[in-house]
């Protein structure tokens, strides 16, 4: 009998060791706002505790997610980018194998400054060469140092403005995107990076113009309140959560708003994920609620709640696309990454 009982001891305390009822969760500042608010929801609704949400960067998310798939590590990372096909290896060889990738909105990165200046108008082209560390020289013919200190530098119509902006850290997705848009894509196409040998560049000058500032981008708004000549990147819910001291600047003549990043008008638009560990789910059953509720319209919708905080929705079949991956744990593979 004694034998028995310590038995079923054992195996209480094994199942209390191997399962649990709060989801993990880590990665993007920018998604951090809405996975916050699913899980305040979810917590006030649902049989289960509220997720923990933790806002690391979306390549401080990948690497806690990656890093093993046992339950002390997260259960779903957020990302306002794609996984990297280097982070799938690292997943990978960390034993994490059985991954589903969702998307379900989209966001716009933001150039802002302080709301009582006078509004601003940039070209792709001069946030390029306000942030770049090798610029073209006046030829156009060969890349020197950024020399450029002041707006008035770039262009004679701009006002005498010293150039100071406030971005996140190089483990931050919305960094990585910014990076991608504004300066590889156009780079690319630059004839003076392509002699160099340098197409596709994207190394952000590190002169104390372009100021790292953390994975808080509440942080970024802050700063602008009181540093009123700078300017502040950081995704688009920021700004509708901070009309009241901060507004967008124009880029390529179009503002950002939910109109213009959902119709793809807006320069600098991105999607938004997050990624599932589908071998947690067996022992962390409020996982599959959560990620439900997550997808569902009245949070994600046209007229969710999400919207109303700065989401940019989706397309109601790419909703129900994403719902059935989900639903279906679609497994990730490294292929889908290449496209």
């Amino acid at each position: 009998m004694k034998k028995i009982w310590l038995f079923l001891c054992l195996a209480l305390l094994c199942t209390s060791v191997s399962a649990r009822e709060q989801v993990k969760i880590v990665g993007s500042s920018t998604v951090y706002p809405f996975a916050s608010y699913v899980a305040e929801e979810f917590g006030s609704v649902s049989r289960y505790p509220a997720p923990i949400v933790e806002s690391t960067g979306t390549g401080g998310g990948m690497k806690l997610f990656c890093s093993g798939n046992d339950l002390s590590s997260p259960d779903i990372t957020n990302a306002s980018r794609r996984m990297k096909v280097k982070e799938f290896n690292d997943c990978t060889r960390n034993g994490v194998t059985d991954i589903t990738e969702v998307m379900f909105g989209y966001d716009g990165i933001v150039i802002s400054q302080a709301i009582e200046n006078k509004d601003f108008k940039l070209t792709k082209r001069e946030l390029l060469l306000a942030v770049a560390k090798l610029v073209p020289n006046e030829k156009e013919d060969a890349l020197i140092d950024n020399p450029y200190t002041h707006w008035d530098h770039i262009n004679p119509d701009f006002p005498h403005r010293e150039i100071k902006i406030y971005g996140p850290p190089v483990s931050s997705g919305t960094r990585d995107a910014f990076e991608e848009i504004v300066m590889e894509y156009q780079t690319e196409g630059m004839k003076v990076y392509r002699d160099a040998g340098l197409k596709g560049y994207r190394i952000v000058r590190t002169d104390g113009v372009y100021i790292p500032s953390g994975e808080n981008d509440n942080l970024i708004v802050q700063k602008l309140s009181k540093d009123t000549e700078a300017l502040g990147i950081f995704g688009y819910s920021f700004l509708v959560e901070n009309t009241d001291t901060i507004k967008g600047i124009s880029i390529d003549g179009v503002l950002p708003t939910t109109e213009s990043i959902s119709s793809q008008n807006y320069p600098i638009s991105r999607s938004l994920f997050f990624y599932i560990k589908n071998s947690h789910i067996k022992d962390v059953p409020a996982m599959k609620e959560y990620i439900d509720m997550f997808l569902s319209e009245e949070l994600i919708g046209e007229d969710g709640l999400l919207t109303e905080i700065g989401l940019i929705p989706m397309a109601p079949e790419l909703i129900e696309k994403n719902l059935e991956i989900s639903v279906n744990k679609i497994q990730l593979r490294s292929e889908d990454l290449e496209e």
